[in-house]
Order: C-alpha cells, then sequence, then structure tokens
C-alpha cells in the first residue's frame, strides 16, 4: 500500500515538473519572439526615415524585412500592434515625406527700440520639428558709445516767460504743457501756445527758486481731466501741492476746481524743492529742499520727523472730500516712531529735478550742492543721502559719521557749474548713441553730460554738449525724447553734430 502511494507522489511531482519546464520553454520563446518583433519594428521605423530623406533605396527595406510570423506577433499577448507582413502589399508601401521646417533663423543684432530683429533666412532641411517665429526683440541690445551732440531750438517762433517744466501727458494728444515760474501753464499747439491754466493770483515768484514750479498729470487724464502742480505761496510762505481739472475740451483748466492736498511751510525764499510726477506704480511723488538758508541751520536733512529735504510718495486716487491723501502700505518708514509715512528718501538738501527711468522704473534725482560738489543719485526707498553729513562724496558736518549713508552715483565740482539739473535716462529712436544714457546738465554752466551706470559703477561718462543756456529744467515726451529748457524763455532738443 505505501509502495503504490510512494509511486503515485511520484507520478505527480514528475508531471508537475514537466508542466513546470514547458512553462518556462514557452516563455523564453515568447520573450525572444517579442524581442525579435521588437527590433524589426525599430528598424522599420529606422529604414523609412532613410527612404524619407533619399539616403537609401526602398527595394533595400524588402530584403532587409521578411514576412514576420503571425504566431509570433500574436504570442506577445497584445504588448505589440498587428503587423501586416509586406508581402501582402501588391507594390512597396507608399513613404510620406517629412514635413520641412526652417532651422533658428540667424539674427543680426539692430537698434535697441523693441522693433523685431533683422532675419537672415537659412537653408530647408527635412527630419526636424516646426520652430515657432522668432518674436519681436525685447531684450538689451549693446548701445553705441557715447558721443558728443548739438542742440537745435523747437518752436523758434515761441518765447516763454522763465519755463522751469515741460509735460506731456499720456493721452494720445501729443501735446506739450509749458510751465511758466510766474504761474501760467501754456499748451503747445502745432507752433502756437495758448493758456491752459492761470494762477499768478496766488503764486509767489518773488525769490529766484520760487514761483509755480511743477506739473504732473494723472495717470488716467484722458479720462478723469485730473493733473497736479506745485507751487509755493505767501501768508505764511509754504509750498503747495493742488488738484485742478479741465474744462470741456481738455484746452483749458478751471482755477476755481483748485483742491489742496499738501502745504508745508517753508523757513526760507530758497530750496524749496519742485519737481512733482507720478511713479510707474500711480503714486504721486514730491521733491522737497532742506528748507533753505545756508548750511541746513535747522538741521532739516536728517531729521525725518519732518517732511524738509525728503522725496515724498502719495497715494492720491481716491482723495476726501477735504483733499486728503493716502499713505502707501509700503512706504519704507511706515510704522516707524517719530518718521513721517509720507517718505521716500531722505538727506537731500534740493532734489529740484528727479525722473523715473521708463523702461527699468530706477529713480535718478540731481541734488544741488552746497559750496563744492552736484550730485546725482539713484534713489531706493528708504535710504538716507547723507546731507548736511555729507556734500556729494566728501565730508561736510566735522562729526561726518557716514555708517548708513547712500553716496552718490557721480559728483561735479565748481569747476564745471555750481547748480545741477537733473534729466533722464534717453529711451528715444533719433540718437542711438544716447539710449540707456542718463543725462543731466548744469543752471550755472551751460553744461550737459551723459553716464551709464551697470548698477555698481559708471561704465561710461561725456560732457554732450557745452551750451551757454541757464538750463531750468529737461522733459521727455511720449517717445522718449528729450527736450532741454532755458530760462531766458526758449525749448531746445538734441541733435547729431554736422
Amino acid at each position: 500500500m505505501r509502495m503504490r502511494l510512494r509511486k503515485h507522489r511520484r507520478r505527480v511531482l514528475t508531471t508537475q515538473y514537466n508542466e513546470r519546464r514547458a512553462r518556462i520553454h514557452r516563455t523564453r520563446r515568447f520573450s525572444i519572439s517579442g524581442y525579435n518583433v521588437h527590433m524589426r519594428v525599430v528598424l522599420a521605423a529606422i529604414f523609412t526615415v532613410l527612404i524619407g530623406m533619399g539616403c537609401i533605396d526602398a527595394d533595400a527595406v524588402l530584403e532587409a524585412f521578411p514576412t514576420p510570423d503571425r504566431s509570433e506577433v500574436t504570442s506577445t499577448r497584445g504588448f505589440l500592434p498587428t503587423i501586416t507582413p509586406i508581402s501582402e502589399y501588391t507594390s512597396p508601401p507608399t513613404i510620406t515625406p517629412l514635413p520641412k521646417f526652417r532651422l533658428a533663423p540667424t539674427v543680426t543684432p539692430m537698434s535697441r527700440f523693441g522693433l523685431a530683429p533683422t532675419v537672415t533666412p537659412v537653408p530647408t532641411f527635412a527630419f526636424a520639428p516646426t520652430v515657432t517665429p522668432v518674436p519681436k526683440w525685447q531684450g538689451f541690445v549693446q548701445a553705441e558709445p557715447l558721443r558728443e551732440l548739438d542742440i537745435e531750438q523747437v518752436y523758434p517762433g515761441l518765447s516763454f516767460d522763465r519755463p522751469v517744466a515741460l509735460a506731456f501727458p499720456e493721452d494720445g494728444a501729443r501735446r506739450g504743457f509749458v510751465v511758466e515760474q510766474a504761474g501760467r501753464i501754456l499748451f503747445l499747439k502745432d507752433e502756437d501756445a495758448d493758456t491752459f491754466l492761470d494762477i499768478r493770483d496766488r503764486v509767489n515768484d518773488r525769490g529766484n527758486e520760487e514761483g509755480l514750479l511743477g506739473l504732473a498729470f494723472d495717470p488716467d487724464f484722458d479720462s478723469n481731466g485730473l493733473f497736479y502742480v506745485y507751487y509755493t505761496a505767501n501768508g505764511p510762505r509754504r509750498s503747495v501741492i493742488s488738484r485742478f481739472s479741465v474744462g470741456p475740451g481738455y484746452n483749458t483748466a478751471d482755477p476755481g476746481s483748485e483742491k489742496v492736498i499738501l502745504e508745508v511751510e517753508q523757513p526760507y525764499a530758497n530750496h524749496n524743492g519742485g519737481q512733482i510726477l507720478f511713479g510707474p506704480d500711480d503714486f504721486l511723488y514730491v521733491g522737497l529742499g532742506d528748507g533753505g538758508s545756508a548750511g541746513d541751520p535747522k538741521g532739516h536733512g536728517q531729521n525725518t520727523g519732518t517732511l524738509l529735504g525728503t522725496i515724498l510718495r502719495l497715494d492720491v486716487s481716491s482723495l476726501d472730500a477735504a483733499g486728503s491723501y493716502a499713505i502707501p502700505a509700503d512706504n519704507p518708514l511706515v510704522g516707524v516712531a517719530g518718521a513721517r509715512p509720507e517718505i521716500w528718501a531722505y538727506g537731500l538738501r534740493n532734489p529740484w529735478r528727479f525722473t523715473f527711468d521708463s523702461e527699468t522704473g530706477d529713480m535718478w534725482a540731481a541734488d544741488v550742492g552746497q559750496n563744492a560738489l552736484e550730485e546725482v543719485d539713484l534713489v531706493r526707498p528708504g535710504l538716507n543721502y547723507g546731507w548736511k553729513i555729507m556734500e556729494g562724496d566728501e565730508c561736510y558736518s566735522r562729526s561726518c559719521d557716514t555708517r548708513g549713508l547712500e553716496l552718490p552715483v557721480t559728483v561735479y565740482g565748481r569747476d564745471d557749474g555750481c547748480s545741477i539739473t537733473g534729466g533722464y535716462v534717453y529711451r528715444g529712436t533719433r540718437l542711438p548713441s544716447l539710449y540707456g544714457a542718463y543725462v543731466y546738465g548744469d543752471f550755472c554752466s551751460g553744461k550737459i553730460w551723459a553716464l551709464r551706470f551697470d548698477g555698481s559703477r559708471v561704465t561710461e561718462s561725456i560732457q554732450l554738449a557745452d551750451t551757454r543756456l541757464r538750463i531750468s529744467s529737461f522733459a521727455e515726451d511720449a517717445d522718449g525724447e528729450l527736450y532741454i529748457l532755458d530760462l531766458g524763455g526758449e525749448i531746445y532738443r538734441f541733435a547729431e553734430e554736422g
């Protein structure tokens, strides 16, 4: 009985062993067959490409691929697609040429003004992806070296009464508005000038640094007709920032529409500042001098508890009935004990003119010096520009603790002038050599300079022109072209020499 059981067990084990060997053999055969079919598919794709490129003849493909064994194909259990044997075609399969394309074109650098680059066509090639057309050039192209320029008068038939500012609203009308220090604003129309606003009845211009000094158009001027002015007034002597609105046709403004936004008492008749403009963030920026006299006798420059000696940043988008402005939440001195939250930067003596680079948004300011140096500053929020600890890049006070002070980008001394007038970073198209350079001048000498700055140092600087103008201001139009205002009554622009 036991012998029969042992024999039965051996037969069962033998049967199981043989079945296991058969399964292994079938699995190996299937794997090899699948591998062969895979290789054939890959080789077929390669030969198809070569035929499409004209590198080999189609007959070579037929010889390379004999009729596959259907049993091998179906034994792969669906992992490979069913292949129709080549022998079943009545003729060799039709090879559809792959689409042609153009490689990335060669780009020839050109002007720096946002225009599309010159594209040099290249030969076409087969077997390559479609290339998206090259977009318009948006990067920075290396500027030409700075070189000297001439100046030429614009509006030669017109003369103005001490022009101190020229502004162009972003309303598409391409009109310029000239600010006269006595208290009038004129708008330029063709070769004529008409009165836009006359507030001579409330402007004090008896001092040489007082009067109607600045004009800024609201970012939405084309729809709301609002603009802002900076002027000095008496009783008491003070700087006034006011808003006005235009009348029908946008050709005149109503003097009775004035809404006073800010008044700052001025202890003296000089160092009143005067710049007012909107930044790229649509906030209003205002420049105020240290209050005047000489040597900052009241110490306003280093006192963040006063608005004097600073550049302010105000939100005037939603004035209340009293004309009160709001404080932008990210102003640098918000929450600082004892500091005025309106302050954007401080330690300034008289930032008569500052502007924004229309491409980068950087603020450039020219700060008028005391006895020795005029300075150009790249203004950052919350920084202390040194007055009266320093004048330019030299010590002014005896203690001269320079810790935490921001030094100027450049300075010049009394051999070149006595009162700096800040300008603009040139972004126009008429003068390629000037592109990307900051332009500034001097009221006393009439000299005009340009510099390029890479973020850490001046990389190029040149005297552009030696004029006899009393340069009161520079201006920038909608095309990025620059103008020069002469306090004597005329307006100029740059021109190539010759």
